[in-house]
């Protein structure tokens, strides 16, 4: 009897495990549809390629999305990947909310302001040369044949 019961374990783990699986992939499958059916003409949404866009209009299997005013598009609805509320939407898209007041530092248009007052004959000094370990060539390493490298000789 114990070695029937440890044959049929695995099989046992098997089916349970594959219930578990294919019970949270319908859930999630649930969750997607109940949130696809809280779209309405006007509502925020972003697909499931990152684009955010406003729901004109909404079909059996489509949906029509104003992706900038007064351009459309069409998508399957399966191609929704949220539906944003209102304040999130214009949060992101339109960059309006609560967030503007952070005191955070504000990034200037050009680096000229993030440079040390200097005198204005800064320019005219010179940096001095870096050594970068190549010699000055002259006369005296020519070779005493007159021919240079790779110049084969001619008889």
């Amino acid at each position: 009897m114990n070695s029937s019961l440890l044959t049929f374990l695995p099989f046992v783990v098997l089916i349970g495990a594959m219930f578990l699986m294919t019970r949270s992939a319908k859930k999630k499958q649930q969750a997607a549809v109940s949130m696809r059916d809280q779209m309405g003409p006007g509502t925020g949404v972003r697909t499931i390629g990152g684009m955010y866009a406003t729901v004109k209009e909404i079909g059996d299997d489509t949906v029509t999305l104003e992706v900038a005013p007064g351009v459309h598009a069409i998508y399957a609805k399966n191609a929704i990947g949220a539906v944003l509320e209102d304040e999130e939407y214009n949060r992101i898209v339109h960059g309006t909310g609560d967030d503007l007041n952070i005191d955070t530092p504000v990034v200037p248009d050009d680096a000229s302001s993030l440079l040390k007052d200097e005198p204005a004959d800064a320019d005219k000094a010179e940096a001095p040369k870096l050594d970068l370990g190549k010699k000055d060539e002259s006369a005296a390493d020519e070779p005493k044949d007159g021919k240079t490298d790779g110049e084969a000789g001619a008889k």
